[in-house]
């Protein structure tokens, strides 16, 4: 499949050479969605903006497979590890209002952890870049039936009886889920209301998220897309209810559409819920005095900084649960944002690739509005 793509992407791409850039825009991109989203499979939506120009946004393929609703760009998708820069945020709005402060260690707010050194040394600005060194030893495998309605507190607490550490924390980087459920257990403890509703009052509201949610528990079986995977030529649900940690909401939970993800960006954007500098200082890399790891840091607070091809910063984030696969990825310098968002996996590796090099080649990097 991946080989069929990686032709595919590249005889759209020298079709694409010879068109005007209107009508890349309607054929170049069309092309390779409709081509590789088919109308009657489990697809996704995409929208690409420049400053607040849409330049391209449309869903493809099937929603829900049972009731052959049809994917659009008000589609909600679950948004899998996108939804860390949600809880990233809401602690940011916490210590902007000096409620907390990403110093605050872990001993603070989880007196139940079993070793009293490892609470003490470990920060909340650990859990937001992945550097705590907290193993993460929940039993997914053996204890199946457990995760699959675990929330957040369950699935954080195997971490909080640890009694070694990976690594000292702010010396390495290991991608952690658990840390972003005690993270949204923070915001909870702080906010003293729901996490949810905490995010809902702060950052979907005023960004004008009018139909972005959170999973709190079980999920509706309606209204929106569900996930799939492609089990020898059979399409099988893979989300709530199939998929272990699927109700760890503060790791993955928010469902949004790529249109009100625009308005995510837009809000960032404009400092709607939170100041430019502090969001200036999220999406910058954070330094570690006594960082050991072979790979320099790479993440501001939860978002992931790196480069276009031309060498323009990039930031995003990537989201994968069940058979939801996303990415969300922004260009500050140019208020470029494109976001992908499929309800099956597909090579989104290869449509970030495409869409990139297809705004490099049609001058989107450099035009301004």
């Amino acid at each position: 499949m991946k080989l069929i793509l990686i032709t595919l992407l590249g005889a759209i791409f020298l079709i694409g050479c010879s068109s005007s850039e209107s009508d890349q825009a309607t054929s170049s991109l069309d092309s390779l969605f409709s081509k590789t989203l088919p109308a009657d499979e489990p697809g996704g939506a995409i929208l690409i903006m420049k400053g607040e120009k849409m330049i391209y946004s449309k869903g493809y393929g099937l929603a829900d497979m049972q009731t052959k609703a049809p994917i659009t760009t008000k589609t909600l998708f679950n948004l899998g590890s996108i939804s860390k820069t949600f809880v990233a945020n809401a602690i940011l709005i916490l210590q902007s209002e000096g409620k907390l402060s990403v110093e605050d260690p872990m001993d603070k707010y989880f007196p139940d952890f079993k070793n009293k050194e490892i609470a003490s040394k470990i920060k909340i600005k650990h859990l937001l870049t992945h550097t705590s060194g907290l193993p993460d030893n929940r039993q997914t495998k053996s204890d199946s039936a457990f995760y699959i309605t675990a929330k957040d507190a369950e699935n954080w607490y195997p971490v909080t009886q640890t009694d070694t550490l990976v690594f000292e924390p702010g010396t390495h980087y290991e991608y952690s889920n658990p840390a972003y459920n005690g993270l949204a257990l923070i915001v909870e403890q702080v906010s003293k209301m729901k996490w949810q509703d905490f995010i809902k009052k702060n950052i979907f509201d005023p960004s004008g998220m009018a139909t972005s949610t959170i999973t709190d528990g079980p999920y509706p079986e309606t209204g929106v897309a569900h996930a799939y995977l492609n089990r020898s030529g059979k399409w099988v649900e893979k989300d709530y209810g199939e998929e272990p940690t699927f109700a760890a909401a503060g790791n993955g939970g928010v469902w949004s559409s790529v249109e009100e993800l625009s308005k995510y960006e837009l809000s960032l954007r404009k400092g709607t819920f939170l100041s430019d500098s502090i969001i200036k200082r999220s999406q910058t890399i954070t330094p570690w005095e006594n960082w050991a790891d072979s790979v320099p840091p790479f993440i501001g607070w939860s978002w992931f900084i790196n480069k276009t091809p031309d060498g323009l910063k990039t930031v995003g984030h990537t989201g994968s649960q069940g058979g939801f696969l996303c990415n969300y990825v922004t260009v500050p310098q140019k208020e470029i944002l494109f976001v992908i968002l499929c309800n099956t996996p597909r090579d989104v590796d290869a449509y970030t690739a495409f869409i990139t090099n297809w705004l490099i080649k049609n001058n989107w990097m450099e035009k301004t509005g």
